[in-house]
């Protein structure tokens, strides 16, 4: 079952590659980006297209994180919160158990 996954991962990323280089070839046209400020320079369209889908993904991961980061501290307060409800009822129960006998 482990080899059935590592080939459709290598067969993925070979399509991926292989589109990649297709993408490549068709998108050969020199383009200069202007930024208002900035001007970027002279390079294919591909070089362009595909530097702007790495930068997503990285600018992406990184404000997910932060997410993940504020989740995870809530996540963490609450869990001290219940631990903490958690002591004070058995210490309940067992007062409650000492006060009835």
């Amino acid at each position: 079952m482990r080899w059935l996954r590592s080939l459709l991962t290598g067969l993925v990323c070979l399509l991926i590659l292989l589109i990649g280089i297709l993408f490549t070839i068709h998108n050969t046209d020199k383009v200069a980006i202007d930024l208002i400020f900035v001007q970027l320079p002279q390079a294919s369209l591909s070089l362009w297209l595909i530097a702007a889908f790495v930068c997503g993904g990285i600018l992406g991961v990184v404000l997910s994180s932060f997410a993940i980061l504020g989740l995870k501290t809530r996540l963490r307060s609450a869990r001290k919160r219940a631990t903490q409800a958690y002591r004070e009822l058995d210490q309940l129960r067992t007062t409650g158990a000492k006060d009835s006998a």
